[in-house]
């Protein structure tokens, strides 16, 4: 199958979704909350990503690299932006909103999954592949871009304010 029909499919995939698109969650449920940047080093959507419960505590095991969490909940949302390959996502400073936005993000992404199965039925690995990648791709620019509008509103106020006074 050529690209453009991969591009098709993700595409299909995603309006399949409608709201229940990760980056749709993102930026309806998360952005406009008060947060605080996290950035992942060296983000790899091909590491294998765990969850650790140790004497230490929780830690999110991203490849070979482990990061120690305050609470499950928290792992499970890092957890799902670490295999999409992001580089830096938005964390809620409210911990009470974490977890219930870990079920949210987690069912989108495995209904994505799920979605990719159900397409690549009669498909080789390498398409199936080849349309992950695009997705997850899909997935990181929606999000940079609903914080980067994040950033733009907060400096629209920010000069609505100032010439408020």
């Amino acid at each position: 199958m050529a690209t453009s029909d991969v591009a098709d499919i993700a595409e299909q995939i995603k309006h399949h979704m409608g709201d229940k698109w990760l980056p749709h969650i993102y930026a309806q449920r998360v952005v406009r909350l008060r947060t605080r940047p996290y950035k992942f080093a060296k983000p790899r959507p091909t590491a294998r990503i765990t969850i650790q419960h140790t004497l230490l505590g929780i830690e999110l095991k991203i490849g070979r690299q482990r990061l120690l969490c305050p609470d499950l909940a928290t792992a499970r949302y890092l957890s799902v932006f670490a295999r999409a390959g992001c580089r830096e996502i938005a964390i809620p400073y409210d911990i009470t909103k974490i977890s219930h936005l870990a079920d949210e993000l987690e069912s989108s992404w495995y209904r994505m999954l799920l979605l990719v199965e159900q397409h690549m039925q009669s498909e080789t690995d390498r398409f199936a592949a080849r349309l992950r990648h695009l997705l997850f791709a899909n997935i990181r620019d929606e999000l940079q871009a609903a914080d980067r509008g994040r950033g733009e509103n907060k400096e629209v106020l920010r000069n609505l304010d100032s010439h408020a006074d």
